[in-house]
C-alpha cells in the first residue's frame, strides 16, 4: 500500500510534485514511490491508497491500481486500514510504504516480510538502523537547536520495540567515534502489518502518546500490540523523505547518484 493525500500541510499536492532522475525525466512523487515498490520481491500486488481524484488519475496513468479511501484518514496506517476494507480479498501481510518516501530501499521491505513469514506471532514490524556516532551527533545537534530530526526507537533484546520518539532515546552521556555503533536506533517509517492488526488499529481512538509525539505507530503500543523492530542496513544508501519543497534537490541528487531514470 502506498498511502497518499493531496492536502499536505507542509507541502500541498506533493504527491504530484515532479522529481527528476538520472535521465532528466520528471516523474511525480507518487510515481517514484510506486517505482520503488515495484523493486520489492515477494509482493503480490501494489496499490495507491488515496482520497483525491487528481492523485487517482495520475496513478492510473502509469498503470497503478488505486483504492479510494476517506478524506478523514489521519495518517498512513488509517489509510491502509481503509484500503484493506475495500479489497475483495484479505491479504496475510500488508506493507505501508509511505507516499513521500521515494528512496525506500527494497531490502528494508523484504526484511520486514521475511521477519513476519519467519514468525507468525509478529503482528506489526518496522525497520530500524543502529546509529553510528556520526548519526547520533546529528540527532543531538538537531534537538539542541530545537529542530525535530529523525525518529529514534528503544528496542529490547529480541527486537521488541519498547517506544518510539522524536527525542533521542535512550539517553546516553557517552561520546562515540563517528563510525562506532551506539545504543540508539534510527527508526525508518515503513510498516508491515497482519490484516487483523491493521483492522484493529482503525477501531482504536488516537492515543495520547501518539498525539503528543505525532507518531502513528504508538497507537499499537498504547493498545498492547507489540511491534517487532527489524534491523536493516543502509548499504550506503540515503532515504530522505519529501516533507518540504526544500527536500526536492537532495532527493533528485540521490536519484541521479543511484542512476534511477
Amino acid at each position: 500500500m502506498i498511502p497518499c493525500r493531496y492536502a499536505s500541510t507542509r507541502f500541498p499536492a506533493k504527491s504530484l510534485a515532479p522529481l527528476r532522475g538520472a535521465s532528466g525525466e520528471a516523474r511525480t512523487l507518487v510515481r517514484r514511490v510506486w517505482d520503488a515498490a515495484t523493486a520489492v520481491s515477494g509482493v503480490d500486488a501494489i496499490y495507491v491508497a488515496t482520497d483525491d481524484s487528481r492523485i487517482e488519475a495520475e496513478a492510473r496513468s502509469f498503470g497503478a491500481e488505486v483504492v479510494m479511501t476517506p478524506e478523514a484518514c489521519r495518517n498512513g496506517t488509517e489509510r491502509c486500514a481503509a484500503a484493506l476494507e475495500a479489497l475483495n480479498e484479505t491479504p496475510d501481510i500488508i506493507v505501508n510504504i509511505q507516499g513521500d518516501a521515494p528512496l525506500t530501499p527494497s531490502w528494508f521491505v523484504e526484511g520486514l516480510i521475511d521477519a513476519m513469514k519467519a514468525d507468525p506471532a509478529v503482528a506489526v514490524a518496522t525497520p530500524v538502523l543502529r546509529c553510528t556516532g556520526e548519526t547520533l551527533a546529528h540527532f543531538r545537534a538537531d534537538r539542541a537547536a530545537g529542530r525535530v530530526g529523525g525518529t529514534t526507537a528503544a528496542v529490547a533484546d529480541g527486537g521488541r520495540a519498547l517506544y518510539f520518539s522524536k527525542e533521542v532515546i535512550p539517553f546516553t552521556k557517552a561520546e562515540y567515534a563517528p563510525d562506532a555503533p551506539t545504543p540508539v536506533w534510527h527508526h525508518v517509517g515503513v510498516y508491515a502489518y497482519r490484516s487483523d492488526a491493521l483492522a484493529a488499529y482503525a477501531g482504536w481512538p488516537e492515543g495520547c502518546l501518539e498525539r503528543e509525539e505525532g507518531l502513528e505507530q504508538l497507537r499499537f503500543l498504547e493498545n498492547g500490540t507489540p511491534i517487532r523492530a527489524v534491523e536493516v542496513e543502509a548499504r550506503g544508501r540515503v532515504f530522505w523523505e519529501l516533507n518540504n519543497p526544500s527536500d526536492t534537490p537532495r532527493i533528485e541528487a540521490a536519484l541521479r547518484e543511484m542512476g534511477v531514470a
